[in-house]
């Protein structure tokens, strides 16, 4: 990792540089420069370990550790998951190339019929999901991967990391299975977050080894539905945000209205700018010494992905024709995600890797490697422009993608995307193990209607600078930047 010219504190890491500086008895000063950022005159070092090492005056230092992040997507088509699905995870989640995260997004999971969008939740086919991709991670250490770490809401099946010993109010405690004997614990991996929406699903994993040496905390969820009407969940987006140590994360997996016609990239386009306005993570009042970001740009590092739907805006038969050629190049000149955020419209200032596969979307059918719609022909069978359809960007320093590629399972009539990107997170250290520096408790979990019980509320007495930099952080975050357009109402099939 390499790091050049002067270390700089980002504002979200001088609240707990401030906080730290109190706790030690010194006073908090802003640095003279420009008001928004805090510079260390100091100079860093490596330690024996290649981490980054920025000291403090007490002893302490910040250390960035390196962190690898897999993100992958699949629209599986309203398919449930089956047994033999296995080498075709194998084959989505690289194992040979492991990470420390896995955030996997899924759209579809329950096909998107009347009865499924404006019905009950059902949580049969994200147990299924989370069951497969368990034991599929953890295949060669025979142990379980949902545990009571996992709290699981009584009304759906959203899971989240506890964290802690406080007790929320309707939790229950789940296993889904028991190791049938021990093997290696650093391959472990946990099941950190799960939320579903409709056909929307989202599921974080962690190695259970980094569960011990660093801090995890404030794991939160969200969902926004805007599809039909603009409130229905056949459309939208379901996130997750969490905090390691001195970072903050943000996953969101998304999928957006379908159709090739010209302005359907608007819809899609708007729906970006909804799920930006109306994600939210509160925060509570006995947490506020632990300020999280609330909203999705609020963060450190930001993962979108999921079923975008953006399409190449060029006739079908030349289309095709670049697919056969390998002409990726000049097949993305014609792409609407990317024209969408070079004209400002959407994404702006966020990142993509260089895409060197084939169009993703739509297959004729889950056992061909034939695009629907072309020759031959089968009977009834729609036409649909080969497309980028599935893919994922990130926003936030600090980030590096070392791979993106798509798997070539069959399952469905779109073929998995995944990247694997190389980030740090932020950890403070004493000299002193008895020394007081930054806690980061975890806060309440993000389930609408849900209280926390046996948690008393703080006093106010936080000091006047420190609140005043937080409000000013939070009232300087960017907005999200989109080209509304016209809104069409009606859904097409996608």
């Amino acid at each position: 990792m390499e790091f050049k010219g002067k270390l700089v504190a980002r504002p979200r890491r001088c609240r707990k540089w401030f906080k730290w500086r109190r706790r030690e008895g010194r006073d908090p000063h802003l640095s003279d420069g420009e008001g928004d950022e805090w510079d260390n005159d100091g100079e860093g070092e490596f330690s024996k370990d290649g981490d980054f090492v920025l000291p403090t005056e007490s002893g302490s230092c910040i250390q960035n550790n390196e962190f690898r992040v897999f993100v992958g997507t699949w629209n599986v088509a309203g398919r449930s998951p089956l047994g033999s699905l296995d080498v075709d995870l194998d084959d989505w989640l690289n194992l040979k190339d492991s990470a420390d995260i896995y955030v996997l997004g899924f759209q579809e999971i329950v096909p998107l019929k009347a009865k499924n969008v404006v019905g009950a939740e059902d949580e049969v086919p994200a147990h299924k999901w989370n069951t497969l991709i368990g034991r599929t991670l953890n295949k060669k250490c025979g142990c379980p991967w949902l545990t009571p770490l996992v709290h699981r809401s009584s009304s759906n099946d959203d899971y989240w990391y506890e964290g802690s010993s406080y007790n929320f109010e309707n939790a229950k405690p789940v296993v889904i299975d028991q190791p049938s004997e021990p093997r290696s614990f650093s391959n472990e991996y946990k099941l950190m977050a799960s939320k579903k929406m409709v056909g929307a699903f989202i599921s974080v994993w962690m190695k259970k080894e980094l569960l011990k040496k660093y801090c995890v905390s404030n794991v939160k969820l969200c969902s926004v539905a805007c599809g039909i009407m603009g409130y229905l969940g056949n459309k939208g987006a379901v996130s997750v945000s969490m905090s390691i140590e001195g970072t903050s994360f943000c996953f969101i997996a998304a999928h957006l209205a379908s159709g090739e016609k010209t302005g359907d990239e608007l819809r899609r386009n708007h729906q970006v700018s909804e799920i930006f306005r109306r994600t939210s993570f509160p925060r509570a009042r006995e947490n506020d010494d632990n300020p999280h970001p609330r909203t999705i740009l609020g963060h450190d590092r930001i993962f979108w992905f999921g079923d975008l739907n953006y399409r190449l805006c060029l006739e079908d038969s030349l289309a095709r024709k670049l697919v056969q050629d390998k002409d990726w190049r000049a097949l993305q000149e014609f792409d609407q995600l990317r024209k969408e955020r070079e004209s400002g419209g959407v994404f702006q200032g966020w990142r993509e890797g260089s895409i060197e596969f084939a169009p993703t979307y739509k297959y004729s059918s889950p056992n061909r490697n034939r695009y629907s719609g072309g020759f031959p022909s089968r009977s009834g069978e729609k036409i649909r422009t080969p497309a980028w359809c599935d893919r994922i960007l990130w926003c936030g320093k600090g980030v590096k993608q070392l791979s993106y590629f798509r798997s070539e399972s069959k399952f469905s009539d779109h073929r998995p995307v995944s990247a694997l990107f190389s980030t740090h997170i932020e950890v403070i250290k004493s000299a002193d193990p008895t020394a007081n520096i930054i806690s980061l408790p975890p806060t309440i979990p993000p389930l609408h209607h849900q209280t926390i019980s046996g948690i008393s509320q703080e006093a106010e007495g936080k000091t006047t600078l420190l609140k005043l930099l937080v409000q000013d952080i939070e009232a300087s975050a960017p907005r999200a930047t989109t080209s509304l357009g016209s809104w069409l109402s009606s859904e097409q099939d996608s």
